[in-house]
């Protein structure tokens, strides 16, 4: 796999000219937004809300992913905000086929339909960072070929730089929650997904993970039709997840354990986690009988690899509430980043724990939570919690906080468009049985070294 070429590097022009397209895109509908609450005019959310999605849309990059992070934060937009951004991945307007022409040029060379037996010209989809076509190999492999947008990495820089701005803001407003280490975690892991080579090395790392598992399907990759920028994969037959929210609850629950396998097992015995559990990063495939069987797991761009020590925490801290350990539960919480944690912040972060682990400390079958829609999954627990600790802050919020429990509401939510029902508390106690730090420490170097995976920071 060859690394990006210098021509698409950032550059002084190329953040100037993103700067001006968020601007240019998005200025005109806040403008229309703030003068309707200064002056107390009538304002159609809806349309409105519709108008900023199509301009993200449309501007692609990581201003989209962005504004996709900010719509699963409680609280953070107006419902009908969230509403529409939660759709910007899975509804990204494609490239045409002269940039993919060029772009497919400028990656493997001048003969590169050669290499190829058949491309498809339509993407097969599309979202913020980039667009997947179908193609055939001249061995007859099925393939999924993933083309990054160009110039992207300025847009990273420009984005990123204007992310600084609304977090200095709103540090301002809050100063009792410090959210710099959010604004540094979320811009590391931007800039990692534009390395296909990273990408590809994280697929390598689950798929020994998943090497001899029936639940969770990862494809392989070809390295020699793949850059630092196009990333080939077998492509993997599936359903879309929500096709199957009138199945039968068998098929449901199915899905349901294989989500919670690929989430929880990699993180307890690798210290990894998928976080970015958008529905469209899976599809379920059917075994012979025709019902659900397992999922396949699509999209490695943001990866999340933690220091074992971290799992411990994570693990002390579910022990701590189980056992109503008090001791057990700051521990955790030190061990997670968070310092100098007076007893009322320790009960107000406790809100938030009781909620995540909440379905993992009761021993029955059950839906991951009741009486409340996936889009509201979390809201009010978050909106408590935030507001508790403006009050009794200050508090620090750790990095590695940040794509955690953005993924653990996101998988919370797809349990609750599935309507599944289960056990979790056994599905959890299952997966972390026979936990031990230092074999969880050993396995990770052994499986970091062997796929090129850099090892976790901490």
């Amino acid at each position: 796999m060859t690394p990006p070429s210098d021509s698409e590097s950032s550059s002084p022009l190329g953040r100037l000219r993103r700067y001006a397209q968020v601007g240019t895109s998005v200025g005109g509908i806040a403008a229309r937004a703030a003068g309707g609450r200064l002056f107390g005019l009538e304002r159609d959310d809806a349309k409105m809300a519709g108008e900023l999605a199509a301009a993200l849309g449309g501007l692609k990059g990581p201003i989209m992913k962005v504004a996709q992070l900010l719509s699963t934060i409680p609280e953070a937009l107006p419902a009908e905000y969230a509403a529409e951004l939660q759709q910007l991945q899975s509804q990204a307007p494609p490239m045409g086929w002269s940039f993919v022409r060029r772009r497919m040029m400028a990656e493997l060379g001048p003969d590169w339909e050669g290499k190829i037996a058949n491309f498809e010209h339509a993407p097969a989809a599309s979202a913020s960072l980039g667009q997947v076509h179908r193609a055939t190999a001249h061995d007859g492999a099925r393939l999924a070929v993933k083309l990054q947008y160009p110039d992207m990495q300025s847009a990273v820089d420009a984005d990123v730089t204007q992310l600084g701005v609304i977090f200095a803001i709103h540090r301002r407003m809050s100063p009792a929650v410090d959210t710099s280490e959010i604004l540094a975690e979320v811009s590391e892991r931007l800039k990692e997904e534009l390395d296909y080579t990273l990408e590809a090395r994280h697929i390598a790392l689950y798929a020994q993970i998943f090497r001899d598992d029936a639940l969770v399907r990862v494809p392989s990759t070809r390295p020699e039709l793949s850059t630092g920028r196009l990333l080939t994969m077998q492509w993997l037959d599936g359903k879309r997840l929500l096709d199957y929210k009138p199945a039968p609850l068998e098929d449901r629950n199915q899905i349901a354990r294989a989500m919670f396998r690929a989430w929880w097992f990699p993180f307890s015995h690798f210290g990894v986690i998928h976080g970015d559990p958008h529905l469209g990063n899976y599809t379920v495939f059917d075994g012979v009988d025709g019902h659900a069987a397992g999922i396949n797991l699509l999209d490695y761009g943001c990866i999340r690899t933690f220091p074992p020590k971290f799992v411990q925490g994570v693990i002390d801290l579910y022990t701590g509430l189980r056992d109503n350990d008090r001791a057990r539960m700051v521990h955790a919480y030190e061990t997670w980043g968070f310092a100098g944690l007076s007893n009322e912040l320790i009960d107000i972060l406790n809100i938030w724990a009781k909620f995540i682990y909440g379905p993992l400390l009761d021993d029955r079958e059950r839906r991951i939570a009741e009486d409340v829609s996936p889009g509201e999954y979390g809201r009010r627990e978050a909106f408590t919690v935030h507001q508790g600790l403006k009050e009794k802050g200050p508090v620090k919020v750790p990095r590695e906080f940040v794509f955690m429990d953005r993924a653990a509401i996101g998988l919370g939510g797809v349990f609750l468009h599935l309507d599944a029902r289960q056990n979790w508390y056994r599905l959890f106690n299952e997966t972390i049985e026979g936990f031990n730090l230092e074999v969880v420490a050993e396995r990770q170097r052994a499986a970091f070294e062997a796929t090129g995976v850099p090892a976790a920071k901490g």
